[in-house]
């Protein structure tokens, strides 16, 4: 299959279908670790309110693989209901079960989902024709626009050009949230598909916009939604010198997340800005004090405003999830991929 350029090719701007800036909204949990549902109506304004068009909920950082579809469906309806008016909220969807990912795609539908994220099967390894035969499933099974989720460090397996070129005729299918890092595959795609591209990963965020991607679907917009905000609009004004050093500014953020992973990172960079939304749950362990500590110097170095009261010393590895237990307990380590 050797399909033509994309009819918007280099002459119209960019179909942006969820928006331009997406952050990958962590889950939050009261201190016995349940669903804390007005939290997350807070944690969700104040993202919107700090520059973020969208919401990407129950994804990898949203927890998704340890809450149930009872808590996914409670928790799209609260945002939904919070911001929905101002922000588009792209639900996750995406398991390593087909038939599950189906349930869950119309359940997000029926709570008020605005749009998808259908992650690749994970652990299964299926080949290319068991990718497309599982997103047409998924993307049959709802009205909602769909992101194809390509992140082949956790699944193993990514989605190949061709199997881009095949998807990106259903109608559904509109997008893809690159975790995979390859620009020669995502350039590839965005010059044969209209599929709209979103960098999946903040260390990349600025070189996808080079090739062509719309927005991104950020960890660290959990705290520089607002800086993400004018890295791109630099970048789309011609101001190449003044995004290249917003991107720059940001990386001791990229850095801190690199310590402990995205879920630890944004709940802990929440925590220490004053919004505190609880722990993580297993098998991802709460930051240590000594990890806590060096986010909060990255974070320092970065210039992102820190609530005074909420000095490490405040967080007590073990609260919550872990019982009396330390990640150091556990022999647990997170590492960003």
């Amino acid at each position: 299959m050797n399909p033509s350029p994309a009819p918007s090719g280099q002459t119209h701007p960019p179909r942006r279908p969820f928006g331009e800036v997406l952050t990958a909204m962590v889950t939050p949990f009261d201190a016995t670790g349940e669903l804390d549902l007005g939290k997350a109506e807070e944690l969700a304004a104040h993202l919107v309110d700090m520059g973020n068009d969208g919401l990407v909920v129950n994804g990898t950082t949203g927890e998704g693989p340890t809450t149930s579809d009872k808590e996914k469906a409670e928790l799209i309806r609260a945002v939904v209901s919070a911001v929905g008016d101002r922000a588009t909220i792209v639900a996750g969807a995406g398991t390593y079960d087909t038939a599950h990912s189906i349930g869950l795609a119309r359940e997000a539908e029926r709570a008020g989902a605005h749009g998808l994220l259908v992650v690749t099967p994970y652990y299964s390894r299926p080949p290319q024709s068991g990718l497309i035969a599982h997103f047409t499933a998924v993307a049959d099974a709802s009205d909602l626009p769909t992101m194809l989720y390509d992140i082949p460090p956790r699944s193993v397996i990514g989605i190949e050009v061709e199997t881009f070129q095949r998807l990106a005729q259903h109608p559904n299918i509109v997008a893809v949230k690159d975790a995979r890092n390859d620009l020669r595959v995502g350039t590839e795609v965005l010059a044969t598909t209209t599929l709209a591209y979103y960098s999946g990963d903040d260390p990349v965020n600025l070189p996808w916009l080079s090739v062509g991607a719309v927005g991104f679907v950020s960890v660290i917009g959990h705290v520089v939604a607002d800086r993400l905000r004018a890295m791109l609009d630099a970048y789309t004004a011609g101001e190449h010198d003044r995004a290249r050093s917003l991107h720059y500014a940001m990386l001791p953020v990229i850095r801190a997340m690199g310590r402990v992973g995205g879920a630890v990172f944004a709940k802990t960079a929440l925590g220490l800005r004053g919004l505190d939304v609880g722990e993580t749950r297993l098998p991802l362990p709460p930051a240590t004090e000594e990890q806590v500590a060096a986010i909060a110097g990255d974070l320092a170095v970065a210039g992102v405003a820190l609530d005074s009261s909420a000095h490490p010393s405040r967080y007590t590895p073990g609260h919550g999830a872990l019982g009396s237990r330390t990640a150091t307990d556990l022999g647990a380590e997170v590492a960003y991929r």
